[in-house]
């Protein structure tokens, strides 16, 4: 089994994430056979529209199989955890150019991986079950699959927020960061995907569009933008530490448990991401960090301490941000050579890899 299930209704192709008990988790097979149908479908003249949903109760996608890298980067050489994320980010890339509506049911749990097959989509639906959230962070690692070119353009500094301290957010906060187009009511979700099959996207969806929910974010802006303007990490948990409102000290908090050298890379990707400019572009820089992180202690130690052996106590290292150096974080953008992802030049965007 694949781990997808495709079919068509009427005017709609489907995409079916088809692991529930391991919450739609993407792997390497998922990933080429969600490729393979895109390429069938997008020379189908019967099918107008392809809809992404998740198997199950919880959600979409909980992410990429990181059980998976972590055996990869502790026991083999990289090399699975490399071709995944080539074959993963060239199909988030493919997602965001596709020439059909690409409908993302973003319902209930959608993290990591799961953000890179439905955020970079044309219409994006959200649900008041929906959670959302590029946790990277707190496993060693850094938000990838075109996460840091979603979030850099995040209104203000609030993508800054989200992708540091891996924060979960609903629909409306979602939409409010440009991460989501649409609010629907789950319940909904049944008569949508039946409009789908017999009506254009654009009407279907504006048959049960609705109203967001209210949420959090918008109110947190001030000390949000103030604190995440800062250009060091160490300065911006000092903003938030020195701020007056109780919530920006327990950020504070919560970037301190964070991997040091993930939330320093995690900047720079971030900086570096508003100048890139193309989503390819950044795919690009994150191919290179990633490939970095598989031989950097923190990916292996996070992922142990956070979903193999579940204790929640990382040993980070090194262990503070003062000790993670410049030259610590520019080891992750450096040159491949001949592994270099090279979306942007297929793509024919001008310019190099920001570095």
């Amino acid at each position: 089994m694949s781990g997808v299930r495709v079919h068509t209704t009427g005017r709609a192709a489907h995409l079916v994430l088809d692991r529930p008990r391991a919450l739609n988790a993407l792997n390497h097979e998922m990933v080429l056979r969600l490729g393979e149908a895109l390429t069938a479908w997008e020379s189908d003249p019967a099918v107008e529209t392809v809809v992404l949903t998740g198997a199950g109760e919880r959600g979409l996608c909980a992410g990429g199989d990181i059980r998976v890298v972590h055996a990869d980067a502790r026991d083999g050489d990289g090399s699975a955890s490399a071709a995944f994320w080539r074959d993963e980010y060239r199909l988030n890339a493919r997602i965001a150019r596709y020439p059909k509506p690409y409908v993302a049911v973003m319902d209930g749990i959608v993290m990591g991986g799961g953000v890179g097959v439905s955020a970079h989509g044309g219409v994006r639906i959200v649900t008041e079950r929906s959670v959302i959230a590029m946790p990277e962070t707190g496993i060693g690692f850094v938000p990838d699959v075109g996460g840091t070119h979603l979030l850099s353009r995040a209104p203000g500094e609030l993508g800054t927020h989200l992708a540091l301290t891996g924060a979960r957010i609903g629909a409306a906060d979602a939409l409010l960061c440009g991460l989501a187009d649409h609010y629907i009511p789950s319940a909904a979700l049944p008569d949508l995907l039946a409009d789908l099959a017999a009506l254009p996207a654009a009407d279907a969806v504006a048959r049960h569009a609705r109203p967001a929910p209210g949420g959090d974010l918008a109110a947190a802006r001030e000390w949000i933008d103030a604190c995440y303007r800062a250009d060091t990490v160490e300065e911006i948990v000092r903003r938030l530490l020195d701020h007056g409102d109780p919530a920006a000290k327990e950020t504070a908090g919560t970037l301190l448990t964070r991997s040091p050298t993930a939330l320093k890379v995690t900047l720079a990707s971030l900086r570096r991401a508003r100048r890139l400019g193309s989503l390819e572009r950044v795919l690009d820089q994150e191919y290179r960090v990633s490939l970095a992180a598989l031989d950097a202690p923190d990916l292996v130690e996070g992922i142990r301490a956070q979903v193999v052996d579940k204790d929640r106590a990382p040993r980070w290292s090194p262990p503070t941000l003062a000790e993670v150096t410049d030259a610590d974080v520019e080891r992750y953008f450096a040159p491949l050579g001949e592994r270099e992802l090279g979306l942007a030049a297929e793509a024919g965007t001008t310019g190099e890899v920001a570095r």
